[in-house]
């Protein structure tokens, strides 16, 4: 199987992502915890990521694809993936379409976790409590929350228009949201 997870920050794709690897048996792959690992341990792409990552905005799609690029195809060719945090702009679906496309790899089923903007907020700083930084300042999760609509909402339509995109309701409790996801993508790979 093989799914992307799309949502706004603080809508549970990481707690989703890792819920449907776990039923599917696939790796997760999440772009923000690759992320962090690199800032993490100091890496050349640590460092350039850090400043998108601190002022909220996108990473650029090519470090994007150079962190996130590999992990994809590895997971791809050892019987599918949860991608999470990726792809989150329409230029790199479109790439990671073309590089899947010809390997058969291409994702099953897009999942759009729907969350009101208020409720992701509410999530966010409680994360940035628990020490995520870029969840910790109000500016930083507003805008956040503005490059989700601006540059990711915009994938809703590319994966709908591939027949691919089903749309759950993310406020509820992590379990119900888990159920609802599973019976949406059941039959899709």
């Amino acid at each position: 199987m093989r799914i992307v997870l799309l949502g706004a920050p603080g809508s549970g794709k990481g707690t989703q992502g890792e819920a449907l690897a776990r039923h599917f048996g696939v790796p997760h792959v999440s772009s923000g915890e690759l992320f962090r690992d690199h800032i993490a341990r100091g890496t050349d792409l640590g460092r350039l990521v850090a400043g998108y990552v601190r002022r909220g905005d996108l990473v650029p799609d090519d470090l994007v694809v150079s962190i996130v690029g590999d992990a994809v195809m590895r997971a791809a060719k050892d019987g599918g993936y949860v991608l999470d945090g990726f792809p989150r702009t329409l230029p790199q679906a479109e790439r990671a379409f073309e590089l899947a496309r010809p390997a058969g790899l291409t994702a099953d089923a897009a999942v759009y976790l729907a969350v009101p903007d208020d409720v992701a907020r509410e999530r966010l700083l409680a994360r940035g409590g628990e020490g995520r930084v870029d969840d910790a300042d109000r500016d930083v999760i507003e805008r956040r929350l503005q490059v989700f609509h601006e540059e990711t909402e915009p994938l809703l339509d590319f994966y709908r228009d591939r027949g691919i995109l089903t749309t759950v309701d993310a406020t509820p409790p992590p379990d119900e949201v888990t159920k609802a996801m599973l019976a949406a993508v059941s039959g899709r790979a």
